[in-house]
């Protein structure tokens, strides 16, 4: 039972010693001696729903093949180095600590699989079959939260399907991870294992996030009551800030962005927004060329990411009028993650990212409105304190019941049709146990209702493009990826046919 807690200083020392008795008594009695888990990673571990499992999920294409002893030799090698790989996560009232798994066991963590049978030429649609199987396969709870899925033979080489749960570590880390196990790969840098974390997170938390002691203290108040009210009791940051023009405008800037996040409207309705089954589909396209994006952005003075999004926004377009909607003057909102952390320390792995609401105009046809269009809109994200706040309701959440943090959590899935990560990866193809990796694909789930994600990843002078969607909501989501391309072409086309003339 929570008891609700007035925002004093005896008070929040109060809730604090609470918490830290709770956690004491919870390990003691479960004899165990480890780390415990962050606020933020431990919302990420409860986030595990019946449509929606927490895992990043990636798939290499690899050539030529590898086999699973030079897999788990690499494994052992590097990824290990990492002690989280080796960490179990045992759950208490209080929340979860990870503790080392005396019977770590490779097997169970490296396998091979064995793809269904396809005529030729349609390899990859049996590759992602079982990629999507895997999306919805829960992870052992009694074993480290990973696994690498090997296909020896697929396609003249192989194929590494990657699963790793959310509470591990965020996108940014997992490059980290990447980065470590390529051919040439350095370790992550040594430092001193620490008997207990140093605090609830990291820098983030004690150079932003402690203003929101109070309400981090009235959310635990407010644990049983609706995320609209956790929101509006969330919206008094500004005590403390006082004495300071600049902390007087960051007060303004939070409560601007705060009241954004919490009346956000819904999203237009649309078949692809609804409540979600439990199965999955996968797709993902042959790779564009990086260069041609960059020379349609220089021609239009807009980023490649207003490029890549515009043609995003295009393509699920064509997808509903495909289906006989009319998309014409709707929007879709995609949340998109936003790093919180110094690029030198994603070693330490965790989740340091907030999530920021772009709204993608679906319904406007003319390519060069619709780039224009994303750029407006791109632009007013800057300087946004969204993402910070996010970041922080993650951090309450990870403090309340499971319940209560679901209704917090909510609030996005209500207002979201899509989940959307744009990866900026290494310019040149990287190699991995001798072979080389032909294609790098990686999905971030979606949470609560949310049935669609979108990753767009350039690597090795190309920009790929990868769907993941709720069979019951997309079942075919080979469709939405198959307009990508022709969006592209045809915002290329229409650049080349404007009229250029020198001033």
């Amino acid at each position: 039972m929570v008891t609700k807690i007035v925002g004093s200083e005896a008070a929040r020392k109060a809730a604090r010693a609470v918490r830290k008795n709770a956690t004491r008594a919870a390990t003691g009695m479960l004899g165990l001696s480890g780390e415990r888990m962050t606020k933020v990673d431990t919302a990420w571990l409860r986030m595990d729903g019946d449509s929606n499992l927490m895992m990043i999920v990636g798939v290499w294409v690899l050539k030529p093949h590898i086999t699973r002893e030079a897999l788990c030799a690499r494994v052992e090698e590097r990824l290990l180095k990492y002690r989280r790989f080796k960490q179990k996560v045992v759950e208490d009232a209080a929340g979860a600590t990870w503790v080392d798994d005396r019977d770590f066991d490779i097997d169970a963590h490296v396998v091979v699989e064995k793809l269904a049978r396809k005529p030729k030429g349609r390899e990859q649609e049996a590759l992602q079959d079982r990629l999507a199987e895997l999306t919805m396969t829960p992870l052992d709870r009694k074993r480290p939260l990973w696994q690498f899925h090997l296909v020896e033979n697929y396609q003249g080489g192989s194929a590494l399907m990657v699963r790793i749960h959310h509470c591990i570590a965020d996108g940014i880390a997992l490059i980290s991870v990447t980065t470590s196990l390529v051919d040439g790969g350095l370790p992550p840098p040594e430092r001193p294992s620490k008997a207990a974390p140093s605090g609830a997170e990291d820098w983030i938390t004690d150079t932003l996030v402690k203003p929101f002691t109070d309400m981090t203290v009235k959310a635990l108040g407010a644990a049983g009551e609706s995320a609209a009210k956790s929101l509006h009791m969330l919206s008094d940051p500004q005590k403390g800030m006082a004495g300071s023009m600049d902390m007087a405008k960051l007060a303004y800037q939070l409560l601007t962005d705060m009241a954004a996040l919490a009346l956000m409207p819904d999203d237009s309705p649309t078949r692809l927004k609804g409540k979600p089954g439990r199965t999955k589909r996968v797709a993902w396209c042959a790779p564009i060329p990086l260069d041609e994006v960059k020379a349609v952005g220089k021609a239009l003075n807009c980023s490649v990411n207003d490029v890549l999004l515009s043609c995003v926004a295009g393509a699920i377009g064509e997808y509903l009028k495909h289906h006989g909607d009319d998309p014409s003057g709707k929007e879709i909102r995609a949340m998109v993650p936003v790093n919180l952390r110094p690029l030198d320390q994603a070693y330490k792995l965790g989740n340091r990212f907030g999530l920021a609401p772009l709204v993608l105009p679906i319904g406007i046809e003319n390519p060069i409105e619709r780039v224009y269009e994303v750029r407006r809109r791109m632009g007013q994200m800057k300087g946004s304190y969204q993402p910070l706040l996010a970041f922080s309701l993650l951090s309450v959440a990870g403090l309340l019941i499971k319940p209560a943090q679901d209704a917090m959590l909510n609030l996005f899935g209500k207002k979201t049709t899509a989940v959307m990560t744009n990866v900026p990866g290494p310019r040149e193809k990287l190699k991995f146990c001798g072979a080389t990796i032909e294609q790098n694909m990686f999905w971030v789930p979606q949470s609560g209702d949310v049935g669609l994600g979108v990753s767009i990843l350039s690597y090795g002078g190309g920009v790929q493009f990868g769907v993941i969607t709720d069979s019951t909501l997309c079942p075919d989501p080979q469709q939405i990826i198959d307009g990508f391309e022709p969006e592209f072409a045809k915002l290329s086309m229409v650049t080349l046919m404007l009229p250029w003339e020198n001033d």
